[in-house]
């Protein structure tokens, strides 16, 4: 299962940055990718004056250009993420394509992103966008496949939820910013892919030193055991990662556990 991370450059134009995907997404599936992810919010400036002005209701531009490339790349597609207008409310929201170009996965990112470190970032996604409330998954020819958007990540109860459902792969498309990327990025796709013992993918877009929130990049992907199949740097690029699923079970054999979870015991009860 070959997947391709996208970790593309983010402009003020829509419409380029819909082609700049596009045209990567072409690549992607010239090299023999089954998989294309694209970067959180690849549409447009991860800014909150930004997000409004971007959005889009269902088949919007952004999601009719990628169900169509899918269908006629014969790729699966998990669409970054995109400012999603939907009853009365803004979502950021992650569409899935098949090879045949049809929606087989949405996810509303259910943590918003409320930083403030001091002498760090700070940021409140909570200004603009409205939480989502469900654990996604999605079914491929590879089996089952998990599905959240950057922050969702910091919380091992969603990334286990997916992990209980069959996933195989965990889908991160993310933003992590020069606060947070190199403090926690690595540590935490590794972390989720050991606890879980799958796959985490996670790719971001390229840095911009200019804009007014900075990206880190430094797209990921890990293996079941904690290992970094492959990692970018700041700059824009497409990696490759191989994913041998047969991977997954035999660490599961070798490390029982999930099968050794005590769920008698999980649960905070009175002294």
């Amino acid at each position: 299962m070959r997947v391709a991370l996208i970790q593309m450059p983010v402009t003020a134009d829509k419409t380029n940055n819909i082609e700049t995907a596009c045209e990567k997404i072409r690549e992607a599936a010239a090299s023999g990718a089954d998989f294309a992810v694209l970067p959180e919010i690849f549409c447009c400036p991860y800014q909150n004056d930004c997000f409004h002005a971007c959005g889009e209701g269902e088949n919007g531009p952004a999601q009719a250009a990628l169900s169509a490339l899918a269908a006629e790349k014969g790729i699966y597609i998990v669409g970054g993420s995109i400012p999603e207008l939907a009853e009365g409310a803004l979502y950021n929201t992650c569409y899935v394509y098949d090879r045949q170009g049809r929606q087989i996965a949405k996810h509303r990112k259910v943590h918003l992103f409320d930083i403030d470190v001091p002498g760090g970032q700070c940021f409140k996604e909570s200004d603009t966008f409205s939480p989502g409330n469900a654990v996604t998954t999605f079914e491929t020819e590879f089996g089952t496949m998990g599905l959240c958007i950057c922050f969702d990540l910091r919380f091992e109860e969603l990334a286990r939820c997916m992990c209980l459902r069959g996933a195989k792969v965990i889908f991160v498309p993310a933003a992590f910013n020069m606060t947070t990327g190199p403090a926690h990025w690595e540590i935490l796709f590794r972390q989720r892919a050991v606890d879980n013992q799958c796959f985490t993918v996670g790719v971001s877009p390229a840095r911009n030193e200019s804009a007014s929130y900075v990206a880190y990049g430094n797209s990921i992907a890990v293996d079941p055991w904690g290992a970094v199949l492959c990692r970018a740097g700041a700059e824009a690029a497409t990696l490759y990662a191989d994913l041998d699923l047969a991977r997954l079970e035999a660490v599961r054999q070798q490390l029982p556990i999930l099968s050794a979870r005590r769920t008698d015991l999980y649960e905070v009860r009175e002294k």
